[in-house]
């Protein structure tokens, strides 16, 4: 065990295992005695190692370290609780991200797929955004500072080397400060960095992302910050639709970069699967010969962490679906260590009030109703009057290309508000504000529930509420539920197995999986996805691919 084990510092953080560590320091999990809850400590190491005059400035870095997290309030941001002196050197006491950092992701899997790397971009931004809007620059983005968190949040954290405005510096005149290979051109040149100048280093952390490879390193760093200064990265051949973004984020002039507003607008229509036109402008036409960039076949990071088979025809048909838990007040069924510096742990009418009330009162006998299979949910909805059924083929709309979605899908507009990409010749069922899209009436469907008027404060409130419903069911078992963010909102994803009985109009263990989530303007929206449990895998491709095609009006 190591000596520090066990350790308790200021009186109430009692030190865990070390779960990290790198060239500055290590990482701890600890437990805040106080307080009851489970922390992360960064112990700089490195402040036994320098002299007394460096030890003074390794010490003002980490108060200023301190000061710039403190200055920001934003949930893309690692919170920093505490910073402490002990035993000559300084700790810092901060949240703990349960999860990786995105440079062991590309470490451990080669390269992430373009619109998960888009969304890692978009929150990132967001959060240096937030930053900037303090005053705070950071000053070393990089891949190892962007934490990925295994409830899919993104977090920026090691404002260790940040510029606080109005403060004076604390880095000796001439002295580099952050990772070379992230350095933008004018603070290799010696120009004073800006906000642009954290836009580049996010740029190049997205190359990293998607190339597997950092896209100035050489064999030196003065080689490294020379290629900086004077050399075009080989252009990036995996980036499908970030391409644009990230040789926009890379100019070297940063008048010529787009504003951190112009790039989260990029970056947000790159994370839905969409080519973001405004990006082109930006990028050199004398740089690169023209080309073409391909979508990206099946392959993006999964809602909690997987990852789906690469290929375009790795998921051409879906393992089934059936007998949703549906009508819920008639609004449809129901979804590395380096971190810290070193590491990571148009919707249907609205209800009256007094149908909105007997939804929720029934919501549980509904639920159980739809697990009997769709013609029971059907029944169940036209005898309590919520709505006549009707079945139609899906208005198609061929032609369009998103990426991580099989060249064959088609765009359906539904009459109530969305659109979303499904497999040619699904056909379309309505009862009320719930609708369901099957290829083989009803033994396997999508169901999308729309709700003007949430009763619930959360998504993740609603479906714990809905499975109580479902816990008498056989077999039932809760494989993952939790909130999430979903197109940039607040949701949750559900994720669940039970076995249909003789009674129902499937039988058999089976899997459903639902994100649900609420839009900007306030409307509950349900993606509901079931299927027998063999050859789930490859409906949960289609669930992914669903996900990354819906589009609300």
């Amino acid at each position: 065990m190591n000596q520090s084990q066990g350790l308790l510092l200021a009186g109430r953080y009692r030190l865990g295992e070390s779960i990290g560590r790198g060239g500055m320091g290590r990482v701890w999990r600890a437990q805040d005695e106080v307080l009851h809850r489970t922390v992360a400590v960064k112990e700089l190491t490195a402040a036994q190692f320098v002299q007394e005059a460096d030890r003074a400035v390794l010490f003002a870095r980490t108060q200023t370290e301190a000061r710039a997290a403190a200055r920001i309030n934003h949930p893309a941001v690692v919170t920093v609780h505490d910073v402490l002196h002990h035993d000559d050197r300084p700790w810092i006491v901060m949240e703990l991200v349960e999860g990786r950092s995105l440079a062991d992701a590309v470490k451990d899997e080669g390269r992430v797929e373009p619109v998960e790397a888009a969304r890692i971009g978009l929150w990132t931004l967001k959060a240096l955004r937030a930053a900037h809007a303090a005053g705070v620059l950071h000053r070393d983005v990089k891949p190892g500072n962007v934490l990925l968190a295994s409830d899919r949040r993104i977090l920026l954290t090691d404002f260790g080397i940040a510029a606080i405005e109005g403060d004076s510096t604390i880095t000796r005149t001439g002295e580099v400060v952050g990772s070379v290979d992230y350095l933008a051109p004018e603070r290799v040149s010696g120009a004073n960095p800006g906000p642009a100048s954290d836009l580049w280093a996010l740029g190049a952390t997205l190359y990293t992302a998607v190339e597997g490879n950092s896209p100035f390193r050489r064999t030196s760093p003065l080689g490294t910050m020379q290629a900086v200064v004077t050399e075009e990265p080989p252009p990036p051949a995996h980036a499908g639709l970030l391409a644009p973004i990230i040789e926009a984020l890379l100019r070297k002039d940063p008048a010529a970069r787009p504003s951190a507003e112009e790039a989260e607008a990029m970056l947000a229509e790159a994370a839905e699967g969409r080519r973001p036109g405004p990006a082109q402008a930006y990028v050199p036409t004398q740089a690169h010969p023209a080309r073409q960039h391909q979508p990206t076949p099946y392959g993006q990071t999964t809602p909690y962490g997987t990852r789906a088979p690469h290929g375009p025809g790795s998921a051409t048909a879906v393992q089934g679906i059936a007998g949703g838990h549906g009508g819920h007040d008639g609004h449809g069924g129901h979804d590395g260590r380096d971190g810290y510096g070193g590491l990571v742990q148009g919707p249907a009418p609205s209800p009256p009030a007094k149908r909105r009330r007997r939804g929720l009162a029934v919501a549980a006998l509904v639920v159980a109703a739809a697990l009997l299979g769709g013609g029971g949910v059907l029944g169940f909805l036209h005898l309590t009057g919520e709505g006549g059924g009707s079945s139609q083929s899906a208005g198609e709309e061929t032609g369009e290309s998103v990426s991580g979605i099989p060249d064959d899908w088609v765009r359906v507009h539904d009459p109530n508000g969305f659109s979303l990409m499904l497999p040619k010749g699904w056909q379309r069922q309505a009862n009320g504000s719930q609708v369901d899209y099957t290829p083989d009436d009803g033994r396997r469907f999508l169901r999308i529930g729309v709700d003007k008027n949430p009763q619930f404060e959360s998504p993740y409130a609603h479906q714990l509420s809905l499975e109580k419903g479902l816990v008498k069911f056989k077999d039932y078992r809760r494989l993952h539920l939790d909130s999430n963010m979903f197109r940039d909102q607040k949701g949750a994803l559900w994720d669940f197995s039970w076995t249909a009985g003789s009674n129902d109009t499937t039988k058999g263990p089976r899997r459903a999986i639902e994100q649900t989530y609420v839009s900007r303007d306030g409307v509950e929206y349900a993606i509901y996805l079931s299927a027998p449990a063999e050859g789930w895998a490859k409906t949960r491709q289609q669930f992914d691919a669903m996900l990354r095609g819906w589009r609300e009006s």
